[in-house]
Order: C-alpha cells, then structure tokens, then sequence
C-alpha cells in the first residue's frame, strides 16, 4: 500500500510529529511505501493568490475559480501544488495529520486544500462525491486536541467532533476518497493547561501511540463513514427519499 501523509503541525518534535513518524514506521514495516509533506517545513504557502499564476486567464481581477481551471488546461499549475498533486495521484491511503486549533485544523491545512483541489481539474461540477477525481483511495483524519476525552461530545464543553470534523472529511470525500473513521489523540496537554499527572499522561500517550499503530495496521478492517452520494439526490439536488 502507498501512504501520502500531509502533515499540519509547525514543531517536528510534537506529538503531532511523533504521530507522523510512528505511522510512516508502521506501514513501512509492513511492507508499504511511504511519503510524507510536511506543510510548515516545505514553507508551503497556504494562500491562493494571483501571484501563483504568471499566465493569467485574465489581469482585470483575481478569480481563483478561472485561473486554477485556466493553469489545468494549459499546464501551468504552480510548481508546489502539481508535487502535491503527484503525492495524491500515486497514494491509496492518504493521512491528514493536524491539531485541533479553534475547533478546526490550522489555517495551513485548509489552505492546502484551497490550493491543491484545482478547480477544473481534480474537480468538476460531475466529477464530485463518489464520482471524484480520487475515488477509490482511502483518506483519514489523524487529530490531537489538549482537552481530555470527557470534555468532547454532543452538547459538550468542547466540542462535538463529529461536527469539527465535518468540513475536513466532506471536503476529502467531495474528491472522491472513501473516508476512514478517524484516529482522535485526546489530552496531549501542557502549556499552561493541565488535566492529569505528567507521568500518567506520558504513559497514556505510548500507549496512544501503540493503538495508532494497530489500527494502521488493520485499516482493512474498519468500515468507511458514510456520505452522501449522487444517487442520494435527483437532478434538481433534492435528497431522494
């Protein structure tokens, strides 16, 4: 199996970063392939801009819409998002590894989807859903969050994952992958936010790190999330009941 992780963390020593190594350990080990981008390290520019596209569609405005389609026919995509389009095409298990940030991935991540998920080329207005550019590969959601597990859950002090996670895994499936449960870290605290002993916690987290290599390691196993598909609704967009 070839793996791509997309790794969202700026401290190569973090936990995050811990989490990345194990996973490329693990798999590699079991005989697959592994590649990995790491979006702070490559200082990979997270903002879509008219500066990206010397070959302009138009110079009167910056459409982000036309000029990632114009860039895709004329093959003029920048440099930075064809390598990472490369990393897509070639994987069948794709790894989003990031922190929880204000109930949602950093900033760098979502502007790696802004920019990698070309309009017009990975995805069209029928090459969407399960019919995307990316169907018949895998993506997960791999998170870490410093509060503790009790703190999350519908109507929870901290949030409701399966509502933070939404926007991430939608997008994913939009482009066609099939998406896996994700693997949620909890409690990777610090920093002036603590919830159990530091000795407990460092024990908890190895043995978090143990589980994150079995479940890799039976991915066969787990049974994709469940969205909806074109056949869900009619031509006018209306879910079929």
């Amino acid at each position: 199996m070839r793996t791509h992780i997309v790794h969202a963390h700026p401290e190569t020593a973090s936990y995050n970063g811990t989490l990345t190594r194990t996973a490329m350990q693990a798999l590699e080990e079991n005989g697959g392939s592994v590649t990995a981008s790491d979006l702070y390290q490559m200082n990979f520019d997270p903002v879509e801009h008219g500066r990206h596209y010397p070959n302009r569609a138009a110079t009167d405005g910056f459409t982000p819409l036309k000029e990632q389609r114009h860039a895709w026919t004329t093959g003029t995509v920048p440099g930075d998002v064809a390598r990472e389009i490369e990393h897509l095409e070639r994987a069948d298990l794709v790894i989003l590894q990031f922190p929880l940030w204000w109930h949602s991935p950093p900033a760098m991540l979502k502007g790696w989807m802004d920019r990698v998920f070309v309009n017009g080329g990975l995805y069209t207005s029928r090459m969407r859903y399960d019919a995307g550019y990316f169907r018949g590969k895998r993506a997960l959601v791999s998170i870490t969050t410093g509060a503790p597990r009790e703190a999350f859950g519908a109507n929870a002090r901290g949030g409701d994952f399966d509502t933070m996670l939404w926007p991430v895994q939608y997008s994913m499936h939009y482009m066609g992958f099939s998406i896996l449960p994700p693997f949620i870290s909890y409690g990777v605290q610090g920093h002036g936010y603590s919830y159990e002993d530091e000795g407990r916690m460092e024990d908890r987290l190895r043995r978090k790190l143990a589980e994150w290599r079995s479940y890799l390691l039976n991915l066969n196993t787990a049974d994709p999330l469940r969205f909806p598909g074109w056949s869900d609704w009619d031509e006018n967009g209306t879910p079929n009941v």
